[in-house]
């Protein structure tokens, strides 16, 4: 079954612009048939009567644009600022409008930059007069980057549609003031661009449902090896060395940085006796003789299924076979295990591979297989690597994990209901790449993240539904990230649809056990 066709039609959506040049500026480029640009009038008392029109409550989505004050002294006039949060200057009257959360506010700001624009993602406060000295200066002691006299206004009571707060910097001084109209200039300049990235953010506002695939996220294996470091630093204090990343994942290598772990390509780049943590892909013997040579107090994190696979390649290589290992060239899991028997050895990428890779013996070959491939992919190649070497000999149990399994085998199930499928992960993640392949062989448009910021609008230009799943190096707190992120384009419903649940726990090393 294929995926429902996609509707592409966008939501109406009002665009508000609280000064005649602001709106002038923003219809040159947009906004489309399904948009209006609505001049709402400066000042909060203006923006109220503005919130309560019919057209603008009614809105399937609702955006304010326009020139704004830098309250952070970077900030440059034609800077532009991508509101994360709206709120009410203090002192403002009461009752003033909460702090309005707009969780798309990453995926705008990237749709902006694609328009060439500088682009800041923070909070944006709305004051009820032009905002001089130290009164500016307490504005940007609260962090606030942009003050603005109307947004908090114009979105209160709006929470339950898609929202976007969008300001360019015209001054950092007063609000504005003759002296600043050169700067003003620039500011409007840059709005017929912003429109053009919000055009983007209104065709995606469609989104209505969230569907996690389960198991997602963090395996038992990436657990056990993020733990390993954690508790290396608790123990040994930093540094902890850790030869290549300990799992394939950005967030956790740099969370794991900031905590005093210094990653490396080689034991060569460590100094002698320093403690020092193998990741979770494993490594060769070489490499092993190496560390000893110059004596590091080493801690194995090799996941326990990819030691599983060097173990049969010594097995295997010990019973004179050409071990034919099904996987990837250059990812360090294959890499490991190509060290444990390199002159017995071939690497079989894919189906032409195996048409044409060469045996020393065709009644001893066996195969083995990394741990993070497609299981779609295995089977081809299994198939063909058969009807060649009909002795062709097993593993003793799958090589592929469980972890990788399990998130192929809901990724599958969960696309075929769904517009468009977000996959969180790392580009150098081979689980989380293969993925995106299961979700496209189901029919479905699919795209790897490293996180919320990663999202391109344009993928979800009238879906209603969309998939999330994760990787199993990546960080469950990504997918939450994501999930909020799609709220903000309307999403309202999420529901988890489970394969298989998981209660697979590793063992630590021996060295890092408390």
């Amino acid at each position: 079954m294929s995926a429902p066709a996609r509707q592409r039609t966008t939501g109406d959506w009002v665009l508000c612009a609280p000064m005649r040049m602001e709106a002038a500026a923003l219809r040159r480029a947009g906004p489309g048939p399904a948009g209006t640009v609505l001049h709402t009038g400066a000042g909060r008392r203006r923006s109220e009567r503005a919130a309560g029109l019919p057209g603008v409550g009614g809105a399937g989505a609702l955006a304010v644009a326009g020139v704004g004050g830098g309250l952070d002294e970077t900030l440059r006039p034609g800077d532009v600022v991508v509101a994360t949060e709206v709120r009410a200057a203090p002192g403002a009257g009461d009752p003033r409008p909460a702090t309005i959360v707009l969780p798309a506010a990453a995926m705008l700001a990237d749709a902006l930059r694609r328009q060439g624009l500088t682009v800041r993602t923070g909070p944006v406060v709305s004051a009820e007069r032009l905002v001089r000295g130290a009164a500016r200066e307490r504005l940007a002691a609260t962090g606030a980057l942009a003050v603005d006299l109307e947004s908090a206004w114009l979105l209160a009571g709006h929470a339950e549609r898609p929202l976007a707060c969008v300001r360019v910097v015209a001054d950092t001084g007063a609000l504005v003031q003759p002296s600043t109209l050169g700067q003003l200039r620039t500011a409007l300049a840059a709005l017929p661009a912003v429109a053009a990235g919000l055009e983007e953010w209104a065709a995606a506002t469609t989104v209505r449902r969230v569907v996690l695939a389960a198991p997602r996220s963090f395996c038992a294996g990436v657990e056990r090896a993020i733990l390993v470091v954690e508790r290396a630093l608790e123990l040994h204090g930093p540094p902890v060395y850790v030869r290549k990343q300990i799992v394939h994942n950005t967030h956790v290598v740099a969370d794991l940085s900031r905590r005093g772990a210094i990653f490396v390509d080689d034991v060569e780049e460590i100094p002698p006796g320093a403690v020092t943590v193998f990741s979770a892909h494993g490594v060769s013997p070489a490499v092993r003789s190496s560390a000893d040579t110059r004596q590091l107090a080493t801690i194995d994190a090799t996941c326990p299924l990819v030691t599983k696979v060097h173990s049969e390649a010594r097995r295997f290589a010990d019973h004179d076979h050409t071990i034919l290992l099904i996987g990837h060239a250059g990812h360090e899991e294959t890499d490991g295990v190509i060290g444990e028997a390199p002159d017995r050895i071939r690497l079989v990428q894919d189906v032409r591979d195996a048409e044409q890779v060469q045996v020393d013996d065709p009644l001893r070959v066996s195969y083995l297989v990394q741990t993070t491939l497609a299981v779609d992919d295995l089977t081809d190649i299994v198939a063909v690597l058969r009807s060649r070497f009909p002795d062709l000999v097993a593993p003793p149990s799958d090589d592929i994990c469980y972890a990788t399994t399990n998130r192929q085998s809901a990724v599958s199930e969960v696309a075929r209901e769904c517009d468009a499928m977000i996959v969180v992960g790392s580009a150098n993640s081979s689980n989380s790449l293969r993925l995106v392949e299961v979700a496209e062989r189901a029919g479905t448009p699919a795209y790897l993240v490293d996180g919320a910021g990663g999202i391109d609008l344009r993928w979800l230009a009238g879906a209603r539904t969309v998939g999330v799943s994760a990787g199993a190096s990546a960080p469950p707190v990504l997918v939450d990230e994501v999930v909020g992120a799609l709220s903000g384009l309307g999403a309202r419903t999420v529901r988890e649809h489970t394969a298989v649940h998981e209660d697979v726990r590793f063992t630590l090393p021996k060295e890092v056990r408390q």
